[in-house]
């Protein structure tokens, strides 16, 4: 097991968009409290993490269930390319899930001060629902990732959780609900990565899994998408509108032409032509992220 090998299956080209949600949230706290370095190092770190053993986690029951076959559409990664046996994955995940398990409580450990409170305990349960959430999207005998249940999944844990959850790590508090908005812009964006990819990989999904985009079909599937990419731009600017003051948090907005591209390319690709669209809209969604961020500081000094 090399550490070439290593690092292509942990897909790091895929962390832009689990840091999108924390990016967000980590700038809406700081723009009206103050949030330690060392808090947010932590934060960032174990989402990294978190990505990365769902990645290593993915590739796994993928290669144990038939999935990724030589026919799959999408880049080959080190056990379909033989650089990595199936013992020395489960060992890789091992390793990055201990890690994922003590950069998590240690990064509850210094925002609260202890891990002896409500507050605390509860945060690490919902590390604990997350690190089980990315290794059962398609490891086990039933993953949910094989059920259709992957795009809930991914709106409410790269959603939801990554943006309200990384607020609340940083402020203690969760009484502004206007939060939801922007938590929700970023789950379907997420959630429209994995269609994407959903789409392109439909002929050899169909024989071992099922997913929105094979019940929907090709057509509505790209209509799914589309509905994500506008639902997420609405959420975003009502937030704007409701929730800030001035011009500086509507930076954001220069990204919108990347997102109308990312949808030509949907509508107008096939098969492994679609992989360019992955990046363009886990990149896009990153900008945004920041650029909304960077905005709302601008606005709060």
């Amino acid at each position: 097991m090399t550490l070439k090998a290593c690092l292509k299956s942990m897909r790091l080209r895929t962390l832009p968009l689990s840091l999108s949600g924390v990016v967000l949230g980590m700038a809406i706290a700081m723009s009206h409290h103050p949030v330690a370095v060392s808090t947010a190092v932590l934060l960032l770190a174990t989402t990294a993490l978190l990505q990365v053993l769902s990645n290593l986690s993915n590739e796994l029951g993928d290669t144990l269930h038939g999935t990724d076959t030589a026919e799959r559409q999408g880049i080959h990664y080190s056990l379909q390319d033989g650089e990595m046996t199936v013992g020395q994955m489960k060992t890789l995940i091992a390793a990055v899930a201990v890690a994922c398990a003590l950069c998590g409580t240690a990064m509850v450990g210094v925002s609260f001060g202890t891990l002896w409170s409500l507050e605390p305990v509860l945060l690490l349960l919902l590390g604990a629902a997350a690190m089980a959430a990315a290794i059962r999207y398609t490891l086990g005998h039933n993953p949910y990732g094989y059920r259709g249940w992957g795009d809930l999944f991914v709106f409410i844990f790269f959603g939801l959780v990554s943006v309200m959850g990384s607020y609340y790590v940083c402020t203690h508090m969760l009484t502004n609900w206007l939060i939801v908005l922007p938590a929700a812009t970023i789950g379907c964006f997420s959630v429209g990565v994995l269609n994407v990819n959903n789409i392109r990989d439909m002929p050899t999904d169909a024989a071992t899994r099922t997913t929105v985009a094979l019940q929907l079909g090709g057509y509505r599937a790209r209509v799914y998408q589309t509905a994500l990419i506008a639902a997420g731009w609405v959420l975003m600017v009502v937030y704007t509108l409701l929730g800030t003051q001035g011009w500086t948090p509507w930076l954001f907005v220069v990204t919108l032409p990347l997102y109308v591209l990312h949808l030509h390319g949907v509508w107008h690709r096939d098969g492994r032509a679609l992989d360019p669209m992955l990046p363009m809209l886990v990149m896009s969604t990153f900008l945004l992220a920041l650029l909304a961020g960077i905005g709302l500081l601008l606005g709060a000094s």
